[in-house]
């Protein structure tokens, strides 16, 4: 209960995935990537099927939690916006680290 607090969803907790958005998914997959507070949190294109409101909305939780947290946070994306957002950027390009 406390992780889907965290992540705006307390009232949805009886909801049924198919009766979730598709940012409000991404919620709980957090919420239950969060839920043993782990050290690392690895977020593979959390932001991919989102649209820019929901996808803002997605990182601003991700980042928050990291922070408040101290959780290591690793992102991988393609969205190049997206990962300027971090403090650091790694680029993989055919195999090779960038």
């Amino acid at each position: 209960m406390n992780a889907l607090e965290r992540v705006g969803l307390a009232d949805r907790m009886d909801h049924l995935p198919a009766e979730l958005s598709g940012g409000e998914q991404q919620r709980v997959a957090i919420a239950r990537a969060i839920v043993n507070e782990p050290k690392v949190l690895f977020a593979d294109e959390p932001t991919g099927n989102l649209d820019s409101t929901n996808s803002a909305e997605i990182m601003k939780i991700l980042l928050d939690l990291a922070e408040e947290h101290h959780v290591t946070l690793v992102v991988v994306t393609h969205d190049q916006n997206l990962a300027k957002v971090g403090d650091r950027t790694l680029v993989i390009k055919d195999g090779t680290i960038h």
